[in-house]
């Protein structure tokens, strides 16, 4: 492999978020891109995940600012609506632009 192309290998792995490496974190971020928001639950179901698990992914993305948490009531039972900012929407974007180039590197 030419020394050029492992150098466009290695930078563009650099471009991947380290946040993202984690499947549910990365599809957390991938559904609520197709989403205005989602519920804990809705996720939950979606993902697969248990209750612990989720809610360390969730808790891991909002530090970072990639999503937030909206909680309110229904029927006198509290829900919790996340939704994907914009710092969070612009990450997933550059994540995936990276793996996309990636993949479609020629050998």
């Amino acid at each position: 492999m030419p020394a050029e192309r492992s150098e466009q290998i290695a930078d563009t792995l650099n471009n991947l978020n380290k946040l993202l490496g984690h499947r549910s974190r990365l599809g957390i971020c991938v559904l609520l891109a197709r989403h205005t928001a989602l519920s804990f639950s809705r996720l939950k179901e979606l993902l697969d995940e248990t209750d612990g698990n989720l809610g360390a992914q969730l808790r891991k993305l909002e530090t970072e600012g990639f999503i937030e948490v909206n909680k309110k009531f229904r029927n006198r039972k509290p829900v919790s609506w996340y939704r994907l900012t914009k710092n969070g929407r612009l990450g997933l974007m550059k994540h995936l632009d990276a793996m996309t180039h990636l993949i479609n590197l020629k050998s």
